[in-house]
């Protein structure tokens, strides 16, 4: 069973930098479970038919030049009719002044009122970003997250294969720890994954024989980061010499995080490999792939073999 998440409304309110206007209760226990938000023009003129009363309700100029057009009678219940059904919160954009019917009718149906003085569209863009991350199905895995030329590598392996170790001579060749131990990764899209470190743990490392540090008080603010996007998976494992591993490149292997596929790669490892250093060349094969060059297509081709 898929598990939802929510957020407070003081949460929303303090990160969207809005203005209450009313709030009949204490925001902090308000919670919004759905990532989409509306824009009520088709409920406003009486069609509730697919309304989804779990999203947070947006009135911007079209609404609101609608609505003032109306006579005072007829304002009222049409506002009336829309507010009754309850929504999260109803959020007025343009900084337009509050029409007093809507603020009479948040009032009496407990109903939140919010105010921004941004344009409705980049607000609801805003908004969206905001709520697709923080509502995201998301899950915890085991595994070190750096960030390498730009690119989310999420190393995974067993425990004590190196992969702390490996993370700090990757920040000492100045890329950017996300997370160490446990990966909170989470699906924002259908095509995107996120990993962040879990607040509590945010920026410390355990080293064994040395013990946990602090990555961004002894490497500074430039060795860390809040959150990246999962570009690529690297297995670390130990070296196995009855294992046939793959020495061109030419087969893709992915593997499946939340319904979303990643590319992954197996890197073996033994003594006198330095992994900061194949995980850097790895970092920047992946970038030359993605920008359509692939290293050991042109040398089958140089060598006057193909693909079958």
């Amino acid at each position: 069973m898929t598990k939802s998440f929510t957020v407070s409304l003081a949460d929303i309110i303090e990160e969207n930098m809005l203005e209450t206007v009313y709030m009949p209760s204490d925001p902090a226990n308000r919670m919004v479970s759905c990532s989409d938000i509306n824009r009520p023009g088709l409920a406003i003129v009486g069609y509730f038919d697919y309304f989804d009363r779990d999203r947070i309700q947006i009135l911007g100029k079209s609404e609101y030049g609608y609505l003032t057009d109306l006579d005072p009678a007829m304002r009222w219940e049409r506002i009336e009719a829309f507010v009754s059904q309850a929504p999260p919160a109803v959020v007025v954009t343009r900084g337009q002044e509050i029409l007093p019917e809507l603020r009479k009718s948040c009032e009496q149906h407990q109903v939140p009122l919010l105010s921004t003085g941004e344009a409705t569209s980049s607000f609801m863009s805003t908004l969206i970003s905001y709520l697709s991350v923080e509502l995201a199905p998301r899950i915890t895995r085991h595994g070190v997250f750096v960030e390498v030329y730009g690119e989310g590598i999420l190393l995974v392996g067993d425990s004590g294969v190196g992969k702390s170790e490996t993370a700090i001579e990757l920040i000492k060749r100045g890329h950017r720890l996300i997370a160490d131990d446990a990966v909170e990764i989470r699906r924002v899209s259908s095509k995107t994954l996120v990993g962040s470190a879990p607040e509590n743990i945010r920026h410390f490392i355990e080293l064994r024989g040395i013990g946990i540090i602090n990555a961004r008080r002894i490497f500074g603010i430039g060795a860390v980061k809040v959150s990246e996007k999962i570009n690529m998976v690297i297995q670390l494992e130990q070296w196995d010499n009855e294992k046939v591993y793959d020495r061109m490149g030419l087969e893709n292997e992915y593997t499946d995080i939340l319904g979303i596929t990643v590319p992954m790669l197996t890197i073996p490892i033994k003594p006198g490999r330095n992994l900061a250093i194949i995980i850097e060349v790895a970092a920047m094969n992946y970038r030359q792939k993605k920008m359509g060059y692939n290293a050991a297509r042109e040398l089958m081709h140089n060598l006057g073999m193909t693909e079958e």
